[in-house]
């Protein structure tokens, strides 16, 4: 049987420029077969949803402009529309675990947004993790985001979140927040065994893996980025899912490249540890 692993596509469309988001895309499904696995890219394309986006998709998802950005609560309209639509961490595992895969690789999930106790802005991505059987490996959640709520909210709707080779939860190009997690793997096989265990009960959980060390970026440097990108955001008037791609954007322009060079390498590294775990996940 084949070890699968889906890869979400919203990191196509909306999360690095052209053309490093259609090299990035290729990079992660080639790190995918090279540990083992075979790759499904998931998104909507002609009113269907696709569980394995051939060449053709994966080049119109990086090239066309006004490709929607498909959370959970769009999978029926984007359907209905026949439009193009590129799926968020939500909608791709809820896709996956329709489809039967039970690994998916991404670069940081979403979560709680900074402010949130005016705003009410908690990403769909948590509630999804929950609700559905489905690894999700990941850089932790990205930095922008409140990261001790997004880690409370994981713990109240009972989602582990499992350090791989971390005692920490990592924050996207930053290999660790500071925030402790009470659960650490070293090696795909015991993130196998703990992911069996979850996924029985019909619920997912988060492997958090630190971005590589030689391309991470340190925190303080990534804190005072943000600082300034939340401020810019809020003058601007930046509201609802327009929030992250704006800050992670802006961020990357504070940084003289390093957070779009931390950005690729952990997705590609997400996508390789995802495989290796899917490997060891498979029966027999």
């Amino acid at each position: 049987m084949t070890a699968l692993v889906a890869l979400e596509s919203t990191v196509i469309s909306h999360g690095l420029p052209r053309p490093t988001n259609l090299e990035t895309a290729r990079a992660c499904e080639r790190a995918v077969r090279d540990a083992g696995a075979e790759p499904r890219t998931i998104a909507i394309a002609d009113g269907r949803v696709v569980v394995g986006a051939d060449a053709a998709l994966l080049e119109r998802l990086a090239n066309e402009d006004g490709v929607a950005k498909v959370s959970l609560r769009d999978i029926a309209p984007i359907l209905a529309s026949g439009g193009l639509g590129a799926t968020t961490v939500a909608a791709t595992v809820a896709m996956a675990a329709g489809a039967g895969i039970a690994v998916m690789a991404t670069g940081g999930i979403g979560g709680v947004h900074r402010g949130a106790e005016r705003s009410w802005d908690v990403s769909a991505d948590l509630g999804a993790i929950a609700a559905h059987p489905v690894c999700v490996v990941c850089s932790g959640a990205k930095l922008v985001l409140d990261l001790p709520k997004t880690l409370e909210a994981l713990e109240t709707l009972g989602v582990p979140v499992v350090g791989f080779g971390t005692d920490e939860l990592p924050a996207f190009y930053v290999r660790s927040s500071g925030l402790p997690l009470a659960h650490r793997v070293d090696d795909a096989a015991a993130a196998a065994r703990i992911a069996r265990a979850q996924l029985s009960r019909g619920r997912g959980l988060v492997i958090a893996v630190p971005a590589p060390e030689e391309h991470a970026m340190s925190r303080a440097d990534a804190e005072r980025a943000a600082e300034r990108a939340l401020a810019e955001a809020e003058r601007a008037g930046v509201r609802g899912a327009a929030v992250t791609p704006y800050l992670l954007r802006a961020l990357g322009e504070r940084s003289d490249g390093r957070a779009l060079t931390a950005n690729v390498a952990l997705l590609v590294r997400n996508a390789a540890v995802a495989a290796a775990v899917a490997a060891e996940m498979r029966p027999g």
